[in-house]
């Protein structure tokens, strides 16, 4: 197949090449995307070099099958027609479709059938604490509806991309040589804190963030349950966690929940407090899989299960969910 990247200099354009070529996707031909800035850069892939071409409004596009696009909602919706308009698939890391109703949003082991229907030729890649939120949760929905949802999440650096990465690491090497503190990225110090919003705050005193839970949620697993999150940036460098809380229609014993966990697809089963086994982002960096563990029920809901759940921002929560869209394309034959 004939693939673009666009955004590729970006943490998880970076990561699109990495995981590309860990999972051997059938590439014909590569073509790389980058600002008039990072136009000219060069990088490995498959033991080639490659030259990232400046983004234009023109015919580059043409005769590439898929485009996986990380380069911020602006330049999505910009060039949304120039990347489509000869038949290339775009896969968009941004949040500037995921809402529209003629963009499916999609996470494979939850609603792979829905890439197939995509009338402006966009599949959107949901918001990275929503997939891994969803991953998990479908299991519990396919033994009994889930009402609603309250989740917190613990959401790393990464998600502000390389530069919230870059910032975090360059704040505990100020800390240690006792150096004035760089702040730039994040609304406070993130070293050594917490900070309890990610994105703006909207009228209700939620933030976008959060708020993007409760709506991609309800898309992506075409269901009415009532989401309510709280998003907070902790000081880790690239996996994000979360507590959740579902309520049920009928109560979900845990041993039952473990049981589908184990089975599922992409989730890695990791629950022995006994053995203090548990998920934690420091082991989950750099792999695939969703990990859930702390499976218990909820003391305070008789139809209530609470989970603990880790994967890592940059492959599941972005770059190796877009992928494995196009793999699941390819599978069924719907490209």
């Amino acid at each position: 197949m004939k693939i673009a990247i666009v955004g590729t200099s970006g943490a998880v354009g970076q990561e699109f090449l990495r995981v590309l070529a860990e999972r051997d996707f059938p590439i014909e031909e590569l073509v790389l995307f980058g600002s008039a800035r990072s136009a000219g850069s060069t990088y490995e892939f498959c033991d080639k070099q490659y030259t990232v071409k400046e983004l234009k409004h023109n015919d580059d596009f043409k005769g590439i099958d898929i485009a996986f696009v990380s380069a911020g909602g602006s330049v999505s919706v910009e060039f949304a027609e120039t990347i489509t308009k000869h038949g290339t698939i775009m896969i968009d890391n941004s949040s500037a479709f995921r809402m529209d109703k003629d963009v499916p949003l999609v996470v494979p082991e939850v609603n792979g059938e829905d890439a197939k229907v995509r009338p402006k030729g966009i599949i959107a890649n949901p918001n990275c604490s929503t997939i891994q939120m969803v991953v998990a949760m479908n299991v519990i929905e396919k033994i009994s509806h889930i009402k609603r949802a309250h989740v917190a999440t613990y959401q790393a650096a990464s998600g502000a991309g390389a530069a919230g990465m870059e910032e975090l690491i360059n704040q505990f090497k100020q800390i240690a040589y006792n150096t004035d503190i760089t702040v730039e990225k994040f609304a406070y110090q993130l070293a050594y804190n917490l900070i309890p919003q990610i994105d703006v705050f909207t009228d209700n005193g939620y933030t976008k963030e959060e708020l993007k839970m409760y709506n991609e949620t309800r898309k992506i697993m075409h269901s009415d349950i009532e989401v309510s999150a709280t998003c907070i940036r902790v000081p880790v460098l690239r996996s994000h966690a979360e507590a959740i809380w579902v309520e049920t229609e009928r109560p979900v014993s845990p041993q039952e929940a473990k049981d589908a966990f184990a089975k599922a697809e992409g989730v890695v089963l990791q629950d022995n407090p006994a053995e203090k086994e548990y998920p934690m982002p420091l082991f989950v960096a750099g792999n695939d899989p969703v990990y859930v563990g702390r499976i218990r029920e909820d003391i305070a809901n008789p139809n209530g299960l609470t989970f603990w759940v880790v994967a890592d921002q940059i492959k599941k929560g972005a770059a190796l969910n877009a992928v494995q869209i196009a793999e699941y394309l390819i599978k069924e034959k719907a490209i």
